[in-house]
């Protein structure tokens, strides 16, 4: 969701020209997460490892028998802020939200709330629930995941939020959205999890195009819920909410049609720790293009490769189909995109690929760059 009298939610069908394929990690060394299944009648217990380090919560903050939206937004309200930032040349001219990540004063936010802002070292306000109006500087941004981390360390009575793990969700069950819509500071939705593993493109420009393994979920989400967190009944906060549909595409004053999109939270850990420990983020390349107008369904066509790349060292050719990546099946190329975006830098996948009629395997080690 993008901030009033700014520029819009970003929600694009996956019918655009060709894009670089070039995606980023929701898993390892950033910040994964194990988790548990107690029995049917219960929860997930979480135990989160990775580099986000000791200021960051994890343990629930509500026991499975008392979950309820009220005691999400009990629990999740002192730890969601409002975002102000400057918006071509006007103060306060695009409002967003944003949750504390950790004791620091550190808070996740979308990267388009505060982009124009940091380009233009404009200011930058978080707004507690409270209505204590606090500066904020940006610590780091990623178009490539359209995430932000800024830093607030004066703000007073900031709690961090507890982090969850998307990968846990089921479709069908419950979750929060909170944040502030329309300017509405402090305003809590619910709804359930619509469906998971969503390719979702966003972005108006080149430059600011987001790929999204998205939560999909019906709770209310409208301009200026962009970067709040979107939570399960037991206080965690398992996404961040980004982007909505709507009925004609890219729309100016876009609001909820009951069809909105969350990053998931493992991307966030991971992007996060990587902007808190080096002021930017990585995220992994190949060297190929895709074409990712086409929506025959039968898998994803590589439209060139670079010399010298991962991708022509694993073998790769102009006119092969991906049709699976580590066994997730690839129905397009924004599919393969999202799919990648579930590994690091460094990490080798297996691409199952369609030559010349002939199926077969390839391995590749995954490149990086910095966005």
């Amino acid at each position: 969701m993008a901030p009033p009298r700014a520029r819009p939610s970003r929600w694009t069908w996956p019918a655009v020209a060709l894009l670089a394929l070039v995606v980023g990690a929701a898993s390892g060394v950033g910040g994964a997460a194990l988790w548990n299944h107690y029995d049917d009648d219960s929860r997930p217990s979480y135990t989160t490892i990775g580099a986000l380090g000791s200021t960051t919560v994890s343990q629930a903050p509500i026991k499975p028998g008392d979950a309820s939206v009220v005691a999400v937004a009990d629990a999740l309200l002192p730890s969601t802020v409002q975002i102000q930032a400057e918006y071509q040349g006007k103060e306060n001219g695009a409002t967003g939200s944003g949750f504390v990540l950790d004791a620091k004063g550190d808070i996740v936010t979308n990267n388009h709330v505060v982009a124009d802002a940091a380009k233009d070292d404009g200011p930058i306000w978080v707004v507690d629930t409270d209505g204590r109006r606090t500066k904020a500087t940006v610590v780091g941004r990623s178009p490539v995941y359209d995430l932000a981390v800024i830093s607030a360390p004066n703000a007073k009575g900031l709690k961090p939020a507890s982090l969850g793990a998307a990968k846990a969700l089921r479709v069908g069950e419950q979750v929060v959205a909170i944040g502030s819509p329309l300017g509405l500071s402090s305003t809590v939705t619910s709804g359930i999890v619509s469906a998971l593993d969503r390719p979702v493109t966003t972005g108006d420009t080149a430059d600011d195009t987001s790929y999204i393994n998205a939560v999909q979920t019906d709770a209310a989400i409208n301009p200026g819920n962009s970067g709040g967190p979107l939570v399960n009944l037991l206080g965690q906060v398992v996404g961040v909410n980004s982007a909505i549909a709507t009925t004609g595409g890219i729309q100016d004053e876009a609001g909820s049609i009951g069809v909105g999109f969350a990053i998931p939270i493992e991307q966030v850990r991971t992007t996060a720790a990587q902007i808190l420990a080096t002021g930017q983020a990585r995220y992994p390349v190949i060297g190929a293009k895709v074409q990712t107008a086409d929506q025959s369904g039968d898998g994803a066509e590589i439209s060139s490769v670079d010399d010298g790349t991962p991708a022509a060292k694993a073998g790769l050719e102009k006119g092969d189909i991906v049709t699976s990546v580590d066994g997730q099946r690839v129905t397009d190329g924004i599919g393969l995109i999202v799919a990648i975006r579930t590994h690091q830098p460094g990490e080798k996948v297996t691409f199952t690929v369609n030559h010349a009629g002939k199926d077969h395997q390839v391995r590749i080690t995954l490149g990086g760059q910095v966005g």
